[in-house]
């Protein structure tokens, strides 16, 4: 199984949901940029929570708006 984990300006814990695929569970995984329109043949696609700093700059409004949220569909 592949796992994508997705990587947005100002996002947290996406390096640590990396290493958990890969060394916890295993598996193949890659970092996806939020502004690729390319899930590289993933099976499991990994949107991190939280975002350093809180939401002050709206990185979560922001993600809503990137081309990697629309990839899959």
């Amino acid at each position: 199984m592949k796992f994508g984990v997705i990587t947005f300006p100002g996002s947290n814990c996406d390096h640590d949901a990396y290493w958990a695929a890969r060394h916890t569970a295993q598996q193949q995984a890659v970092m996806l940029w939020h502004e690729s329109h390319d899930l590289q043949n993933c099976d499991v696609i990994v949107v991190p929570g939280g975002f350093s700093y809180g939401d002050y700059l709206r990185t979560g409004a922001i993600a809503k708006f990137s081309p990697v949220m629309e990839a899959g569909w």
